[in-house]
């Protein structure tokens, strides 16, 4: 079993690896996904296993973070993704999450991003944490406010054009 970074009381947080590419073809082609987070061009598990190397594999060793897989505590497969991403164009680490649809309204991406932000306070000693939204996604923007963040503003990435809202926990330090 693969080490867990954070554990709940319903959850476990873990590091991805080459064998979750089914879960990520599952999950980055839902539709709340392609909406809000955008499509990633991953159709196949070749592409996810690249995608997977490339992006939060290579996060892990570069920045000493990424995005970790949601299971169960007690076992099973992936029923999402929580973590920080280090982005281009942003000051610091940012929050990212997202569920399978069915596992949609029972508290657990609060209690997912609540472990990694606790993980980021404790582990990594960081003093503040991002988040960025877009501005139609009610249930994130809800679920923000609700972890604590506060709003920040609103800010484009390099290369796009859209503005996007931008969130900040309070610095600790």
């Amino acid at each position: 079993m693969r080490a867990a970074i954070a554990t709940t009381g319903r959850l476990r947080l873990r590091e991805l690896d080459e064998g979750d590419a089914g879960f990520m073809v599952e999950l980055l082609n839902q539709p709340d996904f392609l909406r809000f987070i955008g499509d990633r061009g991953v159709r196949d598990e070749a592409q996810a296993r690249t995608y997977l190397r490339e992006g939060p594999i290579a996060g892990y060793a570069r920045h000493g973070m990424g995005m970790y897989a949601v299971e169960p505590r007690h076992g099973g497969a992936p029923i999402g993704l929580c973590g920080l991403v280090v982005r281009e164009g942003l000051p610091g680490p940012d929050l990212g999450f997202a569920l399978l649809p069915g596992y949609y309204g029972q508290g657990l991406t609060f209690e997912a991003a609540g472990a990694v932000l606790d993980h980021a306070r404790t582990t990594l000693a960081l003093p503040r944490v991002l988040a960025i939204v877009s501005p139609g996604n009610a249930r994130s923007i809800a679920l923000l406010r609700r972890l604590g963040l506060r709003d920040a503003g609103t800010i484009s990435l390099p290369g796009k054009d859209e503005e996007i809202l931008l969130f900040e926990t309070v610095e600790t330090r």
